[in-house]
C-alpha cells in the first residue's frame, strides 16, 4: 500500500478529479494549502528583497494498493500539467503506507482502502 500526495494548482483540480474518476480512482482527500516552490515571486519593497508570498495550492491524498500506484501517478501528471517545463505545476510524493483501517468495519490493509 502507498500514500500518494499530490500538490497541484487550484484551477487544475476539476481536471484531475475527472481524470481520476475515469481511471476508477474515486477515494481521495482534498485540502487547500499554501506554499512556495521554485516560482520566482520575489517582491522588492523600497529596494529590499522581501520573502516570497505563499501561493494557494491543492493537496490530494490518495491511498492505493501497489497495483494502482502507476496509474494514479500517470493520471495526475497528465491532468495536472499545462505544458512541458511549466514551473509551479506541482509535485507528487509517494510514501509507504504501513496500515489502513476502516473504522466502520474494522477491516485492515488493502481491503480497507
Amino acid at each position: 500500500m502507498k500514500l500518494i500526495t499530490a500538490i497541484i494548482k487550484p484551477e487544475r483540480l476539476d481536471h484531475v478529479r475527472e481524470a481520476l474518476i475515469q481511471a476508477d480512482i474515486t477515494r481521495i482527500t482534498v485540502s487547500r494549502v499554501t506554499g512556495h516552490g521554485r516560482q520566482e515571486d520575489i517582491d522588492i519593497y523600497r529596494g529590499q528583497k522581501i520573502a516570497p508570498n505563499l501561493i494557494p495550492k491543492i493537496r490530494l491524498d490518495i491511498a492505493v494498493n501497489d497495483e494502482f500506484v502507476d496509474i494514479t501517478v500517470d493520471t495526475i501528471i497528465n491532468a495536472a500539467g499545462h505544458g512541458e517545463g511549466e514551473i509551479g505545476a506541482g509535485k507528487i510524493f509517494i510514501t509507504p503506507l504501513e496500515e489502513c483501517i476502516r473504522i466502520r468495519t474494522k477491516e485492515r490493509g488493502g481491503k480497507a482502502i
